[in-house]
């Protein structure tokens, strides 16, 4: 029996991946306000997406980057934002924060995400003026972005693609997609988050915007906040990206391991092409029986750690509950089924195997 194994445990770049960084602040004497580590690191971050500089910015945290996208595209205040109940609650606060009321609808039962052609329905019989829409990424698995920049340009709404955990399958469109930077993500500066979109004007706006709206001038061109990122943070990220090709394999190497140790499995299933083609800094698994709570005690007798990532759904909150929503049954029946399992860089091949063979054990016990 394993003992102590908890659901994760983040790896960021060692002190000496980033003390060259740290000595070119010292050097510099620039600690924030868009220094030049900040802009080394939102220039590779467009190189590494196959784009050209312009088309990224930092952000202090990914929450406040929906936030500021939302508000950059034109989200008329007071008007709702259609959104996936399946969704961590950050989605639902950056829209508040934009002076939207988030509309909680369905997702598709294969995908976990909103549909671009179906949302066009739901917000037929929506209960008031949709302004803006915000499709998000699964635990990091790709949506067709090429498709909602389509609907963006159709329905003239605006558009901001939560991908706080999709650093590693993000395939830019002109719509802004929000990347995270958070410890517990695949490529992380500490905190912090990246604005991305094909878009330069749309992308200088939202610089603008975290920099109490000046662009140019001490003049507050409209209403702003603060969230820049640091240099001490751009730091840790420049290390990160410096051994990206390196982490990445240890990620895909372990969600490939959870794979295989699940491969003859009818019951149990990871999300499409997770240790493929993409992955994430979270495994989450689906059952089709018993119960998700079932998996969770047998695992914690094991002492092994779970979590619900998104619990029962981003509408299920004290601080949400009061949002309107559609009717949500694949997210009740989602919530219902699915769990996260430890994995980090770190996490030992024995243990992956002592895992499944738990989950594995519960599943055929029913």
């Amino acid at each position: 029996m394993m003992s102590g194994v908890p659901i994760l445990r983040p790896k960021l770049p060692v002190a000496d991946r980033v003390v060259g960084y740290l000595r070119r602040i010292d050097e510099e004497r620039f600690y924030t306000n868009f220094g030049p580590l900040v802009t080394v690191l939102e220039d590779r971050i467009a190189q590494h997406y196959g784009l050209d500089s312009g088309t990224v910015t930092t952000v202090a945290n990914a929450t406040l980057g929906l936030t500021l996208a939302l508000m950059a595209e034109g989200a008329q205040r007071g008007t709702l934002c259609a959104m996936p109940a399946w969704t961590f609650v950050a989605s639902a606060h950056a829209a508040a924060g934009a002076g939207l009321v988030p509309y909680f609808i369905d997702v598709d039962p294969y995908t976990w995400a909103l549909d671009p052609e179906a949302i066009l329905s739901e917000i037929t019989r929506a209960p008031g003026p949709v302004g803006a829409v915000m499709p998000v990424a699964p635990f990091g698995r790709p949506i067709d972005i090429a498709r909602w920049d389509a609907f963006r340009a159709e329905s003239k709404l605006a558009v901001v693609v939560d991908a706080a955990a999709g650093f590693d399958s993000l395939i830019p469109g002109n719509a802004p997609a929000v990347v995270s930077l958070h410890a517990t993500k695949v490529l992380s500066s500490g905190e912090g988050g990246l604005v991305v979109s094909r878009d330069p004007s749309l992308i200088e706006e939202v610089r603008a915007r975290s920099n109490f709206g000046f662009h140019g001038s001490r003049l507050a061109r409209f209403t702003s906040t603060n969230a820049k990122m640091s240099e001490y943070h751009a730091a840790v990220g420049l290390a990160a990206l410096d051994e990206w090709r390196e982490a990445r394999g240890e990620w895909m190497d372990l969600a490939a391991a959870y794979r295989r140790a699940f491969a003859g499995s009818n019951r149990i299933r990871l999300q499409e092409g997770f240790g493929q083609s993409w992955v994430s800094g979270i495994c989450v698994l689906r059952a089709t029986e018993p119960p998700t709570l079932r998996f969770e005690q047998t695992l914690a007798a094991a002492e092994v750690e779970t979590r619900q990532w998104w619990g029962s759904g981003a509408h299920l909150h004290p601080a949400t509950a009061d949002y309107p929503r559609a009717a949500l049954p694949i997210t009740k029946g989602l919530a219902a089924a699915t769990f996260g399992v430890p994995f980090y860089r770190d996490l030992a091949a024995p243990q992956i195997t002592q895992i499944a063979e738990t989950v594995l054990g519960c599943s055929e016990a029913v």
